[in-house]
């Protein structure tokens, strides 16, 4: 009698199998690193074939040009072509473009053809600032560019005296995006005021009116308020009868009015214009109707209607 052949389980060929294909990775993984240094290592000992500037100004900011840049290198641009790669120093590159305040990003890296290519953005301004220390732009992270007469960029404006460890002009800038993304108060807002770090002044395009948003927060809450005062409150009263409007504080809409004198009562003003009803006027102490000392009886003295007897 022949027994049945048992056929050995699969899961120890599978197992194998993951062995040798774990293995082959880490072959191709090292094999790729060890051709990657010896490519730079090569290339680094090769001449340069040429150094190019790019500049990607997408928005036309004319803010730097390639002949800039190629000026702020000194004599780099023209000696790289002739100079071994490794002398090519691209860390360096980088931090020196990057400190030049007109730019955002810069970066310089060897190409395969032996050339070295530096890429630069220009500095995209996001608001305009204008304290004591004169007008500049500023770009999301908060670096600077003096604003100059060459160029002119339609961005939100900021007004105030900023101190950068304590409150930067950047800290408005969640604000200004709030804004620029709706388009009511991006129509209405033509201004940020900054009188301190908890009174930040809207100055909407209502003339001779202000906005006191309190610190940079709470946005939706902050405009629902100020969407219902416009909404409710201002075709009521008017447009010109607020200057001040504040929702600083947490579930509040004050407003003071424009006008701070009030208009006299309307009843002083009527009792100033009229003559003095003697009929009507209080007696003394011991005076009856009709007399004007004690016991002494008017010359024109009328019995009182009240006290004549019926007959």
């Amino acid at each position: 009698m022949t027994r049945p052949v048992r056929h050995k389980s699969g899961k120890g060929h599978s197992r194998r199998r993951s062995v040798i294909r774990a293995v082959v990775a880490i072959c191709l993984a090292v094999y790729l690193v060890f051709a990657l240094c010896i490519t730079n290592s090569t290339s680094a000992d090769s001449v340069c074939t040429g150094l190019k500037i790019a500049v990607n100004d997408t928005a036309s900011l004319k803010f730097v040009t390639a002949a800039e840049l190629s000026r702020e290198l000194g004599s780099l641009p023209a000696q790289a072509k002739g100079m071994l790669l490794k002398e090519i120093d691209t860390d360096s590159i980088e931090r020196l473009l990057n400190s030049i305040d007109k730019i955002e990003n810069a970066n310089a890296v060897r190409l395969t053809d032996r050339s070295v290519l530096i890429t630069v953005d220009p500095l995209h301004p996001v608001a305009r600032v204008f304290d004591s220390k004169g007008s500049y732009y500023i770009n999301r992270s908060g670096k600077r560019i003096s604003a100059d007469a060459r160029y002119h960029i339609d961005v939100p404006v900021i007004q105030g005296n900023f101190v950068d460890s304590v409150f930067p002009a950047s800290r408005v800038l969640p604000l200004v995006d709030y804004i620029s993304n709706d388009s009511l108060w991006n129509s209405l807002v033509s201004m940020i005021k900054v009188d301190s770090p908890s009174d930040i002044l809207l100055v909407p395009i209502v003339r001779g009116q202000i906005i006191n948003f309190g610190t940079p927060d709470n946005f939706d809450n902050k405009f629902h308020r100020l969407r219902r005062m416009y909404a409710e409150v201002m075709p009521v009263k008017g447009w010109s009868y607020y200057d001040t409007i504040s929702v600083k504080w947490n579930g509040q809409i004050v407003a003071t009015r424009r006008n701070k004198k009030l208009p006299p009562p309307k009843f002083a003003a009527d009792d100033a214009d009229e003559t003095p009803d003697v009929n009507t006027m209080l007696a003394g102490d011991n005076v009856q109707p009709g007399q004007v000392k004690p016991g002494v009886k008017a010359k024109d003295d009328k019995p009182i209607p009240a006290s004549k007897k019926n007959h």
